[in-house]
């Protein structure tokens, strides 16, 4: 355990009774100062308590190396502490300005192919650039010397959203701190070339200085070299959050620091299980993707997002009022869904609710992103529903505080088996780890059952039932851990590709699930992936895609619950172990598909749904505490049970 993990967590600094903070991105250096009175004004109406200000002000703030310019953001600290509005300050690193890029090239990323990443976006710099950590300290210094006792200032704010796009650099910078990074973990040649089995293609290396990142290679590259430097990547940027961190402790003690993980869709290259323990509290950046489970992923992506925050309140930093800028065609929000999106994640264990941004841009890349006061200005129903919101936000201020209730299932989630399941030169390129998690979240929210989404190294014992959907990655401490959950009366539900390597990527002999091949009492001897658009019938009437197996039963105990309907081959089997179970799905069965087996396997667990029968599927159900949220997963009203009113289309209601 780290000191890190030790360390006292706290929420923003602010005085007076808990209540769920309201907010956004604040850009006034987009905008003329006449206008910032006006954002004042608008931003009392519409209930805003707290905005993050200066997140990509460098240029502004340090227009020349030596020369600072805090004069404007003296006065918006000064105006928003005036109009009763908190800031969360910003270091202010995320985009290096001109003069620095120009001055020092040697900062810029390099990508696999050998080519510079240029400036002219933004987070072009290298996570490793000893340059780049020497001007961004600078920064991060005279920023908490400036406002370390400013009434406003209430947290940090470590650059944004790290890693969004400049996670993975490949220049000589990264390849010289890869090699200290690998030094470390192995401390000698022979371990490292026994990790990596560089006896496969002459890869042996006798020499640090000989190895490099996984750069553009004839063929597909060493598996383990890849994943150690994702493990890498994402612990030289933690280390970077680290240095700004520690900047800003020594300066300003007593102010909580935060930096926005991006929870959400595929943003897969951040360890954020092993990030959580840097921050004070966690922050989140979330945005909808469309698709037939945008809902289910919202709610799972800030269910995972309250789990890594431990139970503790967490920080709701972005989400969009409406449209995006990013995606293909950016399709409005309908009414209703500003106020249910916020509120799932409050649901979830969010005690602040924030936009990008305050004030939609006039120009630049993200200016037809929505924003709480769109283009059209105060009098739109854009604006009146963010208005709305901070009402509604002010009346559930007792919810702040309040713990989430643990749900009675947990799925576990694995950002190594992630990585190393998804990378090249296996049965299929098709597999997607995290899909197969949402699906079956879907599949339990439509049965009425509330599950956590619980990060691998986290308290598994706790939950009834674990899920664990392609559980790629399991080092032999962790078979261990499955293997006594089970035998004290835990019940675990494992999925195809699952427990086939080891930490080191390297399969566990004797047949596969490898590890976990004696608790689930079965044996598959070689994988079979399908084809696009190939499909196999299940006896249960479930149909499987993308993957099959021929599966062995290896104990007599095993109880076969499906059978693939050409050859009577066991599909989903079930294992009694001492005082518990553990079951294995062979096929990629979708949410659907889940459905026809779920029962099966969650009633020895004794599992069963808290809500009426009525509600079960149209409703999800999220528990603070003493407060039950009632989330409309349908686009039309649900009359409630007893009276109790009705549920309208796409809303919440906290009861």
């Amino acid at each position: 355990m780290s000191s890190s993990e030790n360390a006292p967590r706290r929420w923003i600094r602010r005085a007076g009774e808990a209540r769920l903070e309201f907010g956004a991105d604040y850009n006034p250096e987009q905008w003329p100062r006449a206008i910032w009175d006006d954002d004042v004004r608008a931003m009392r109406e519409a209930g805003v308590t707290i905005v993050s200000l200066a997140i990509f002000s460098w240029a502004r703030l340090q227009p020349a190396e030596g020369a600072y310019d805090f004069a404007w953001l003296d006065d918006a600290m000064d105006l928003l502490h005036a109009g009763g509005i908190a800031v969360d300050l910003a270091t202010a690193t995320a985009s290096p300005p001109p003069w620095l890029t120009t001055k020092h090239p040697e900062i810029l990323p390099v990508n696999a192919e050998g080519s510079t990443v240029w400036p002219g976006a933004r987070q072009h710099w290298r996570p490793t650039s000893p340059v780049f950590r020497e001007h961004a300290l600078r920064l991060v210094r005279a920023l908490a010397t400036r406002y370390r006792d400013h009434p406003a200032l209430v947290a940090w704010h470590v650059n944004n959203e790290l890693g969004c796009h400049n996670i993975y650099d490949f220049s000589d910078d990264a390849a010289r701190a890869f090699r200290a990074w690998l030094e470390a973990r192995y401390q000698s040649m022979d371990r490292l070339n026994e990790a990596w089995g560089t006896a496969f293609w002459s890869q042996q290396y006798s020499d640090w200085e000989q190895i490099l990142p996984p750069r553009l290679a004839a063929s597909h590259p060493n598996p383990t070299q890849q994943l150690d430097f994702k493990r890498f990547s994402s612990d030289a940027l933690k280390e970077h959050l680290r240095a700004e961190k520690a900047v800003l402790r020594e300066i300003t003690p007593d102010v909580p620091v935060t930096t926005n993980f991006m929870v959400m869709g595929e943003q897969k290259p951040m360890n954020y299980a092993d990030w959580a323990a840097e921050v004070d509290f966690v922050s989140n950046d979330h945005y909808v993707v469309p698709g037939p489970q945008a809902r289910d992923e919202l709610s799972f992506s800030a269910n995972l997002t309250g789990m890594l925050a431990g139970g503790r309140p967490w920080f709701l930093m972005e989400h969009s009022t409406s449209a995006v800028n990013w995606q293909p065609v950016n399709v409005a929000k309908r009414p209703g869904e500003l106020a249910r999106d916020s509120l799932t994640h409050v649901a979830y264990g969010a005690d602040a609710v924030c936009f990008f941004q305050w004030r939609q841009s006039r120009a630049g890349a993200e200016k037809y992103h929505s924003a709480m006061l769109p283009h059209a200005g105060t009098d739109s129903a854009l604006f009146r529903g963010v208005a709305e919101l901070g009402k509604r936000l002010r009346d559930l201020a007792p919810v702040a505080g309040t713990p989430r209730t643990p749900a009675p299932v947990g799925i576990v989630f694995d950002w190594e088996s992630w990585w190393v399941a998804e990378q090249d030169s296996h049965p299929t390129d098709r597999l997607r780890y995290r899909q197969e998690a949402l699906d079956w979240y879907t599949a339990l929210l439509d049965q009425g059952i509330r599950a956590d989404v619980v990060p691998a190294g986290g308290d598994l014992e706790r939950y009834p039932m674990l899920i664990a959907p392609i559980l790629h990655v399991v080092p032999a401490a962790l078979a261990g851990r499955l293997t006594r959950y089970a035998e004290n009366g835990g019940h675990l539900v494992t999925t195809y590709f699952s427990g086939i390597v080891d930490e080191n990527d390297h399969v566990w002999l004797g047949g596969y699930p490898g590890a976990l091949r004696d608790l689930l009492g079965i044996r598959v001897e070689e994988f079979a992936p399908l084809l696009d658009g190939d499909s196999v019938a299940l006896d249960n009437g479930a149909t499987g895609t993308l993957w099959t197996e021929r599966v062995d039963v290896a104990d007599s105990g095993v109880e076969v619950l499906a059978r693939y309907r050409d050859g009577k081959q066991a599909a989903i089997t079930r294992r009694p172990v001492g005082t518990g179970s553990a079951s294995y799905v062979s096929t990629r069965l979708g949410a659907a598909g889940i459905a026809p087996v779920l029962p099966s396997l969650l009633r020895p667990a004794g599992v069963a749904s808290e809500l009426p029968p009525e509600l079960r599927g149209r409703v999800e159900l999220a528990i603070r505490g003493e407060h039950r949220f009632l989330i409309n997963r349908t686009d039309e009203p649900i009359d409630l049970p007893g009276g109790a009113g009705v549920l309208d289309a796409r809303s919440v209601l906290v009861m």
